[in-house]
Order: C-alpha cells, then structure tokens, then sequence
C-alpha cells in the first residue's frame, strides 16, 4: 500500500483550521443557547474583523518585513464601499445574505484597488519612510470619506464630494424614494445590520487559507527571501516590485473584505472609527502574536479585543490593567527561558500526530 506523505506545513496549516472551526462550534452553540450575554455576543462579529486584520497586518508586517501604519485605511474603504453596494443593492437583491456575501467582495475589490494606486508609489521607499506614507494615506482616507455624499434612488447611486463644506444630501437630488447612504461627516446613517457570525467564521477560514498558501507557496518563499536579505534577493533574479506589491494588495483585500462585514455589523458608522488608533491597535495584536506568526495573530486578537470587557470590573482603572497586561505579556513572550519551554512544548505536540500517522500507514516530511 502506498503510503501518504503529508508535509509538517501542511499538518500545522490543518490543525490551525481545524482549531478555529471547534472554537466556532462552541461559540456558535453557546450562542443559540442564549448563555452568552449580550456584551459578549456583540463582540462576536467584530473579534472575527480583527482577526483578519491582524492576520492580513502580518502577512505585511511580519511575512514581507515592512511596517505599515495606515492598515484602518484599507479597512475603511471596504466598510464604506461595502456599505454602499449593500444599501443600494437593497431593491434588486432583497436576501440579506446575497448581498453580504457581495458587500464582502466589493469591499475587498476596492481595498485592493487602493493598495494597487499606494502601493506602485510607495513600496519603493522602506522602513520609516514607508510607515510614514502609509500613515498619511489612512488619515487621507478618513478625510475624504468625511467630504463623501452618497445616495441612491429609482435612477441609480449619487454622489457627491463636499469639498468646500456647503454642499448637503439634498445636493444629490434625490428622489421622494430616494435613501441616503453616506452623509459627509456623520458617517453611514441607517445602514441595514446584515453580519452574522457564521459569515464571519467563513471570512476567518478563508483569509487563513489564503495567507497560509501564499507564504507556504513559492511567492511566498519569494517574499520570505525579500524580508530575509533584499539584495540577495534580487541578485538571484527576485522580481522585488512584483512580489512586494502581492503581499501589500493581498493584505489590503483581506482588510477591506474585513472592513465590510465591519461595517455592516452596525446601524451607524464614522470613518473617525479608522483612526489611527486602529492601526495601531491591530499592529498591537501583530506583534504580540509574533511577527511570521499567524496563529499567534489570530489568538493575540480574540484575547486582546476581550480583554477589555473581561476587565470592565476594575471601572475607570480597566484600561491601566489592560496596558499593565500588554507589557507583562510582551515581557513574557521575549523571556528566552519561556520561550524554550513553549518551543518544546510545541515540539511534543508535533510529535505525538506523526507518530500515529506513521502507525496507520501515513508518513510526513
């Protein structure tokens, strides 16, 4: 009988869907059984968004080696653009969960997009200088959604730019049936809540598959060898722009199909929401996860996003707690003697599926 070699990679790589599908179930069935408490269940959505951000933030960060700081940016793009096509497609597309699904997708579409038009220009600097600019253009973004006037009725969507400050949603003339989606500074007003937990998991599992075959893939080993050693890279012949905006535009479609589940999670909507504390706070869960870690940001995500409920006993001093936890937990995950022992801990764990699988015919790499 032939055996079947599976790669350790690969092994890890299932063990990871494998583990975020049961944390769903359970979640999913202490949902239906009305155990959580609403807090907890309003969080659910948004954990599942900050998920994927975090994991797509790493595939910049951690697997290209480059430090942005206007990934909200991205996110706010595919909220916005997400929310429009939703709203608008309300009358042709009456089931609530065709018109998620295609929410997602324009959302990605568009972040995409904006990474491509950042991304030619702006990967060619390095370092600070491309935190800087990609800092600047998610404060750009936030300022133009602000001048955004958006509406649609029986002819079609309209829109408009207040960029002097005078214009009004009466301005896109509107008809009686007319809906306005966007109104400038107060953000999406109205919008229609079409998230749901179950297509957030769906969203999760898709957006580990695609950074975990990109990095396991020979892009991806090209993209490694770029984080490694760039002029090495490119003296073998490493098409550096190409591979480098893969990574960027990759990683900006997962946060704006974030970004649109995002957005729809909620009846109102600013882009003061994508500030530049967002960014941060997903780079938070980056580097606390592990840079190249991408069960780390997965798990570094749900517990931060939590953790401020979970401490919302302590009042006014949560938040003190909640930065006292962070630097206790970085502290933590730089100790070497700590790091050792969860590196053979690991090691055990790997060893103990590998020897079973070659006790039933089944060998790995």
């Amino acid at each position: 009988m032939k055996k079947l070699k599976l790669k350790k990679t690969t092994c890890i790589d299932f063990a990871t869907y494998i583990l975020v599908t049961v944390a769903f179930v359970v979640m999913y069935a202490l949902q239906q059984g009305g155990t959580l408490t609403n807090s907890i269940q309003g969080m659910l959505v948004p954990v599942c968004c900050f998920i994927v951000m975090a994991v797509s933030l790493n595939l910049t960060v951690g697997i290209l080696g480059e430090l942005s700081l206007g990934h909200a940016g991205f996110m706010s793009v595919g909220a916005f653009s997400g929310i429009i096509a939703a709203m608008s497609l309300q009358p042709a597309i009456p089931n609530e969960l065709a018109r998620l699904v295609i929410a997602i997708v324009v959302g990605a579409i568009f972040a995409a997009l904006a990474g491509v038009i950042v991304g030619v220009p702006v990967l060619r600097l390095r370092g600070d200088y491309l935190a800087i600019v990609t800092l600047a253009f998610g404060e750009i973004i936030k300022e133009l959604i602000n001048c955004l006037l958006v509406g649609y009725d029986e002819k079609g969507v309209h829109i408009a730019f207040n960029l002097t400050g005078q214009l009004t949603i009466d301005d896109l003339h509107l008809s009686e049936n007319g809906v306005a989606i966007i109104k400038g500074a107060q953000g999406a007003v109205g919008t229609e809540k079409l998230a749901t937990f179950p297509v957030g998991y769906v969203l999760v599992l898709v957006s580990l598959i695609i950074v975990l075959n990109l990095v396991r893939s020979r892009s991806g080993r090209a993209i490694l060898a770029l984080r490694d050693n760039r002029i090495a890279a490119e003296s073998v012949g490493i098409n550096i722009t190409k591979y480098k905006l893969m990574a960027f535009v990759t990683s900006a479609a997962l946060a704006g199909a974030a970004g649109a589940l995002f957005g729809l999670n909620y009846s109102s909507l600013q882009s003061a929401k994508f500030d530049f504390n967002t960014s941060i706070l997903v780079l938070v869960y980056v580097v606390l996860g592990g840079l190249g870690n991408i069960w780390g940001s997965v798990i570094a995500a749900t517990v931060l996003y939590v953790l401020p409920e979970a401490l919302r006993q302590f009042s006014d001093l949560r938040m003190l707690v909640y930065a006292i936890v962070l630097i206790l937990v970085m502290l933590a995950t730089n100790n070497p003697v700590l790091r050792g022992y969860f590196t053979r801990l690991s090691g055990k764990f790997r060893k103990q599926p590998q020897e079973a699988a070659q006790k039933g015919g089944v060998s790995h790499e």
